[in-house]
């Protein structure tokens, strides 16, 4: 006789959101607008405009006499339209790339988890192994991002820009097996 066990468990940056703040998933043929940034600009900070993204996933598990026999995931790389802002008045194509690049980012993390995951084998640990990654990744997630963002002085640096946007062009090319599915 199979068990069968289903676990679903979505994890992220940003787990909660509100009814107005319905996470867009990335899309190739999808790009943002000034639209999209709904939240609240904030006065405090000398950023321009603010994305947040991040990655959420879920899984089942499915078991038998209490081993696991295999199991399912899904990947996300969402952006969060009521904690993203930008200031109306200096806002402009060239900053409005710079944060369509982040979620680029968010989506290349995610596909480097897709691959990672379809990497791991069935065993009863699947579940903390997919918790492990999952942090790991946000983790390094956050290190590019960071990255991106004091390498290109957030966009002031042209040629860093470019370089980064060259960069993670070619890196979603070399995953493109693992990018976010419609």
């Amino acid at each position: 006789m199979v068990f069968k066990s289903l676990l679903s468990v979505v994890f992220g940056l940003f787990i909660l959101t509100s009814n107005n703040d319905e996470p867009i998933s990335w899309k190739d043929n999808i790009k943002l607008t000034w639209n999209h940034f709904k939240g609240t600009p904030k006065t405090n900070m000398s950023a321009v405009a603010v994305t947040a993204s991040g990655i959420t996933f879920e899984f089942s598990v499915k078991e038998s006499n209490d081993r696991v026999i295999g199991f399912n995931t899904t990947v996300y790389a969402h952006f969060y339209p009521g904690k993203s802002w930008y200031i109306k008045e200096q806002g402009n194509a060239h900053i409005l790339a710079h944060e369509q690049l982040h979620f680029d980012i968010t989506e290349l993390y995610a596909r480097k988890f897709r691959k990672q995951v379809a990497q791991l084998e069935v065993s009863n640990a699947i579940k903390s192994q997919l918790r492990m990654l999952h942090e790991k990744v946000n983790k390094e997630l956050a290190e590019a991002q960071n990255t991106y963002d004091r390498e290109t002085d957030n966009s002031v640096n042209v040629e860093l820009q470019n370089k980064w946007n060259s960069y993670v062009k070619l890196e979603l090319k070399k995953l493109d097996a693992y990018k976010s599915k419609d």
